[in-house]
């Protein structure tokens, strides 16, 4: 067998067979579903009854609230409607619900008309994501940042 006998084919995205608008909804829905069933659970199993969900870890062994404490009790409260519980339980879980919104719309959009959903985060942006974390954390856990305790 010669070189030019064993060429290799790469294929693009346009190369592959289009799966049709209710193939390329598939994982979208499956992730909807995903979630949908999470907060459907934690709607159901109140997370302000002891016993239900494990403690924070952190919270536990150091009396430091993490990013993510009070996000059950958040979601919980979500769930039934009640916003401003769920604000007052874990704020940035809340816009992270909401963020998860609009990227599924943004994503399930791109899908229909046959666009890759791709969310390219740069430097800047991973970084302010970050530093929005950390300064959440640390506020909440300081005496004038107790509105932002679960």
């Amino acid at each position: 067998m010669d070189a030019d006998s064993r060429s290799t084919r790469t294929t693009s995205p346009s190369d592959a067979p289009d799966k049709g608008v209710p193939g390329r909804l598939a994982v979208p829905a499956g992730v909807l579903a995903a979630v949908v069933g999470a907060f459907a659970y934690v709607g159901t199993v109140d997370p302000n009854q002891p016993g239900h969900y494990p403690v924070c870890p952190l919270l536990r062994l150091t009396g430091i609230y993490c990013p993510g404490c009070g996000g059950l009790r958040s979601a919980h409260a979500f769930v039934h409607g009640d916003f401003v519980a769920a604000l007052g339980d874990n704020a940035l879980a809340v816009v992270g619900y909401f963020a998860f919104a609009v990227v599924w719309t943004v994503w399930v959009v791109r899908a229909v008309r046959g666009r890759p959903a791709r969310i390219v985060l740069g430097p800047v942006q991973l970084w302010s994501l970050g530093t929005l974390v950390l300064v959440f954390t640390v506020v909440r856990n300081l005496p004038f940042g107790g509105w932002l305790h679960p």
